[in-house]
């Protein structure tokens, strides 16, 4: 590992002077990734800027118009444990709980695990099914971007130099909706997602046919993907096996994945589908638990 410096800002206008001293520099939002990184030579930087000292992005809090922001550097523990995350978003409790282990999970950060951009991670279907948007600063301008957006190809982000992914935002989930995220792993010791899938049905009045709904896919692309083929194959539907049958075949045939050594082409297709049709049945069982 090569020397670097470590800074700890107490402020984003200190993070933004940091990232502004013209040194290479790597954020810490938990360090499960970026040290084993740096470790291992895969990365390398003049300066560490540890984000767990700003409260910024230390913050997590519901808003009055029941949205969650939650800052980037968050632990995953800490999102997981929060009894009004667990009854209100299900599907964020589904990927953040299964993020690491435990030790990994009380350090680890939802914005982390987004900045690192791996098309295997739990976190990005989940978020982009929950319509999920990411508030991104500089020490001159803020933007904030839908979560698909987000991601250039495997470990890239579309963040330029100088920003920083500050919060994650969720909106209140619409009336008659329940979502579910779902990863095939080969075995509890090995948690990088082979293939895995998130959904959001909402349904009309009738509590049966569906009205809206969102599709993502992970691990069987250069990014995570949404899927509007299974949206369309679902809408109108009544909530069923039919309907979540078609929605699978639409989501197999989306997928693009590689030959890895964690699985094949025709394994991650095959695992597109059952996990879409197996996270759509998830979704609907919630929403008939909560009725």
């Amino acid at each position: 590992m090569e020397s670097f410096e470590y800074v700890a800002p107490r402020s984003l206008s200190e993070a933004f002077t940091a990232l502004g001293n013209g040194k290479r520099s790597l954020m810490l939002a938990g360090g499960t990734d970026v040290i084993i990184q740096l470790r291992e030579g895969r990365k390398q930087c003049d300066q560490l800027i540890d984000l767990k000292h700003i409260p910024e992005m230390m913050a997590i809090a519901f808003a009055p118009d029941g949205s969650l922001n939650i800052g980037a550097a968050v632990p995953l523990a800490q999102i997981y444990e929060d009894p009004q995350v667990r009854a209100k978003l299900p599907a964020l409790v589904d990927a953040a709980s299964i993020i690491g282990g435990t030790a990994i999970q009380s350090r680890a950060s939802l914005g982390g695990n987004l900045c690192n951009a791996s098309p295997a991670a739990d976190s990005s279907p989940a978020l982009i099914v929950l319509g999920a948007r990411l508030a991104i600063a500089s020490s001159t301008a803020t933007r904030e971007i839908p979560v698909e957006e987000f991601f250039a190809g495997p470990g890239r982000n579309t963040l330029q130099p100088g920003e920083l992914l500050v919060s994650v935002r969720i909106p209140a989930q619409p009336g008659h909706s329940a979502a579910y995220y779902h990863r095939f792993i080969p075995r509890n010791e090995m948690d990088i997602a082979v293939a895995s899938s998130g959904v959001r049905i909402e349904l009309g009045a009738d509590g049966s046919t569906i009205e809206h709904a969102r599709v993502a896919l992970g691990a069987v692309a250069a990014t995570p993907i949404m899927v509007p083929e299974a949206v369309a194959a679902l809408v109108g539907q009544p909530a069923g096996a039919e309907a979540f049958a078609a929605a699978g075949e639409a989501a197999a045939a989306a997928a693009k994945p590689i030959d890895d050594m964690r699985g094949g082409i025709a394994q991650r297709k095959h695992l597109a589908k059952i996990l879409t049709i197996r996270a759509l049945e998830g979704a609907l069982q919630r929403y008939r638990e909560a009725r």
